[in-house]
């Protein structure tokens, strides 16, 4: 393909094929923001008399007016802000280029892991640019044929499958559907040879797995519908219900969760594979739950506790005659598998099969084995053991990255597994379970060639001398000479592990020229449960800190200079970007926020909020953890100073973090912004959270981003024809 560079006055060709650019003249480039600056103007935010009263201490929130989702005046301050925002990025002429870049590397076939459900073998597959990828299947080897095309959903792609369950001989199958990137479902039963739909679809469904029990139907959860507006009204207590196909959601029966004794915000349930056992899962946070189990031969025996505190995790792995096998991190920070018998499952019972080691554990199972993947310094070892707890074999994987979806039924003789990193497209392999051979499956066919890129860890200290990985991707040619466009991301909460992966976005990055580096901070999973709680509550900053770190590493290392540095996150890592905005508006070039958790104090009140309370705590808790979130809050922080470019960047329809966080912060931010750098907003509209979200918006979206990065750090004009031309 045609590979876009990045361009200037000054610029250094690297083998043909990346630029390291330096503007011939900053005051120039200075000059030219000041007049795009003084031809911008804000859409007027009013301001309101808001204030609220936190242990005797108050806090003005003059923006309150834009949490109301449904009002004529929020619509109204949504079109304003993108009009200023879409006539901005206007101005930016390669930005049609960039597209194109996205869009060729997005544009080849993506191929999922196979899995069998009955007679036919199914498999996701789309075909480049379609904005949902299709279900098809096949029979003894015929040619595969479409089971269900989401596109077909809506005709903008809006619509979106979220989830594919089947019964237990393959009959049946219930498939979640969502509007918009709206986390509420609707579900859809269908005869899977007739592909009649079975009933009326369930609604109002949320946070919910799929389960079957049998042929006969599955449990579900979900909350009652809210009073208010479903975008943004509280939820905190989930149910789990049992829905027998072919009946209308009224007659479903209420399973657990249906009292006031005991609220739970995330309920969820495992069926056995033999059909046998149930696991209920019930947690009042994003961390730590409780377990209870049902033999199901005994439909009327009581529930059986399995673990009553919630100061850890576990979830059932699998089963075997009476006995069941259960992940937690349970005395084992790093996670271990156990086994006990279903009469009396009891914490005290437990019997360690596969013990804690020093890196954290990923299980699954197919064939009768147990497939044991774990975290070293972020990166894939995979190792087969059987139900014994006996260690088989160690899977060879084909480099350093990151493997997963290891997992098939009991009777599977093969299973399949895929392997990415940040210059390998995602392969996914067939493993013999019996011999441990694995044979490419899948292999992309992408207009990316990953062996022009290398892909590098290292190591860091942080602020408080703790060491954090993190992955740097560039061309091999990049010469460390400060002048590189560097795009440093990072998460850090809620034990996510950023694992390496591939991503046809990342990809266009470094066709543009740019560097990517992904840092490991605390908060995550990658060192488990301990790396997690070092940045909870009271020890947010940390996060912070190794964030910061990182782009101070990448800038030490000349890699890039605080003028070519751009931060980004989303969600828990749009909070990240935030905070670093506030505390360090000196070290990066350009703020990149996406769908971020902005306003620390009330973020407790919206949707499913109360549940992230065990990494961040509440406002409400004590004057301590008050004074805490008031201290770094992206929203309350905001201050009269230079700020560097910042885009915001949400959805209408996000019910996880309501785009009021964006809003309220994005006005405040264009009230206090004293320098030149824009502080822009970009709403998506028909999307949400981001699951679901339609090829073509996906484009869009990243054209507007890297456009709007590289214009802020100078960069006026890219030459799609240089690799050809050198």
């Amino acid at each position: 393909m045609k590979t876009a560079l990045i361009r200037g006055a000054v610029c250094t060709l690297v083998a043909g094929s990346l630029m390291a650019c330096q503007p011939a003249s900053e005051p120039q480039v200075k000059d030219e923001q000041k007049q795009a600056m003084q031809k911008l103007e804000y859409p007027v935010s009013a301001k309101g008399e808001v204030v609220d009263t936190y242990f005797d201490q108050q806090v003005a929130d003059p923006y309150r007016w834009l949490e109301d989702d449904r009002s004529d005046e929020t619509n109204a301050w949504v079109a304003a802000q993108n009009e200023v925002t879409q006539g901005y990025l206007q101005q930016i002429t390669y930005r049609g280029q960039i597209a194109d870049v996205v869009r060729d590397l997005i544009n080849y076939e993506r191929v999922s892991a196979p899995f069998t459900e009955g007679d036919y073998t199914y498999f996701y597959k789309n075909d480049g640019l379609q904005n949902q990828s299709v279900v098809y299947r096949q029979k003894d080897g015929s040619e595969p044929t479409v089971f269900i095309d989401p596109n077909k959903f809506s005709e903008d792609g809006t619509v979106s499958l979220a989830s594919l369950a089947f019964s237990d001989d393959g009959s049946l199958a219930a498939y979640q559907t969502s509007t918009g990137g709206s986390d509420w479902r609707e579900v859809y039963v269908i005869n899977t040879e007739t592909m009649e739909q079975i009933g009326e679809p369930l609604q109002e469904v949320k946070f919910s797995g799929l389960s079957w029990y049998k042929n006969d139907g599955f449990y579900y959860s979900s909350y009652d519908k809210p009073e208010g507006s479903e975008l943004s009204e509280k939820t905190d207590q989930h149910k789990l219900y049992y829905h027998k196909a072919g009946t209308a959601q009224s007659e479903d029966i209420k399973v657990f969760g249906h009292t006031d004794e005991q609220k739970h915000r995330y309920v969820g349930a495992q069926v056995s594979e033999d059909n046998r056992f149930l696991l209920v899962s019930a947690s009042v946070s994003t961390s730590g739950n409780r377990a209870f189990l049902k033999d199901l031969n005994q439909p009327e025996s009581d529930w059986l506790v399995v673990k009553e505190d919630v100061s850890s995790d576990v979830s059932m792995l699998t089963s075997n005659g009476d006995n069941i096998y259960l992940v937690t991190n349970h005395e084992a920070p790093n996670t271990r598998i156990v086994s006990v018998n279903a009469s009396d499952p009891d914490v005290a019972n437990w019997q360690d099969l596969i013990p804690e080691k020093e890196n954290v554990l990923v299980p699954s199972t197919a064939g009768g084995f147990i497939f044991a993947e774990y975290m070293e310094d972020a990166i894939s070892k995979v190792y087969q053991y059987t139900l014994e707890g006996e260690q088989v074999r160690t899977i060879e994987l084909p480099g350093l990255g990151n493997s997963g979806s290891f997992g098939g039924k009991r009777d599977a003789t093969q299973t399949y597994y895929t392997f990415a990193n940040y210059t390998t497209p995602t392969t996914i392999f067939s493993l013999d379970i019996n011999s441990g051979e694995s044979t490419v499956f899948n292999k992309p066919a992408i207009k990316f060639d990953g062996s022009q890129y290398v892909s590098e860890q290292v190591f860091y200290t942080s602020k408080d001398g703790t060491r954090v990985p993190m992955i740097i991707t560039h061309h091999k040619d990049t010469e460390l000479n400060g002048k590189n466009p560097t795009l440093l991301y990072g998460y850090g909460g809620f034990n996510v592990s950023l694992m390496p992966s591939f991503s046809s976005t990342v990809a266009a990055w470094l066709e543009l020229g740019g560097v990517y580096a992904v840092a490991n901070i605390r908060g995550g999973g990658e060192y488990g449960k301990a790396w997690h709680q070092d940045a909870i509550q009271m020890k947010r900053q940390n996060a912070f800190d190794d964030f910061i770190a990182a782009g101070e590493y990448l800038i030490a290392q000349n890699y890039t200079s605080s003028d070519y540095l751009a931060i980004r996150g989303g969600s828990n890592g749009g909070l990240l970007v935030g905070v670093v905005a506030n505390q360090r508006p000196d070290l990066a070039k350009v703020v990149l926020s996406a769908v971020g958790v902005m306003d620390m104090l009330r973020y407790h009140t919206f949707t499913a909020g109360a549940g992230w309370a065990y990494d961040f705590g509440t406002s409400e808790q004590s004057l301590e953890m008050f004074e805490y979130l008031k201290g770094y809050s992206p929203l309350h922080n905001i201050v009269a100073q230079e700020y560097p470019a910042i885009m915001v960047t949400t959805a209408d329809r996000d019910d996880r973090v309501v785009p009021a966080h964006s809003f309220k912060y994005a006005a405040t931010l264009q009230e206090y912004q004293q320098g030149i750098n824009p502080t822009l907003i970009r709403i998506e509209t028909d999307a949400g959270h981001g699951a679901g979200t339609p090829i073509s918006k996906t484009i869009e979206q990243f054209a507007d981003l890297y456009g709007f990065t590289l214009w802020n750090m100078g960069i006026r004009s890219l030459d799609t024809e240089a690799k050809e031309a050198n």
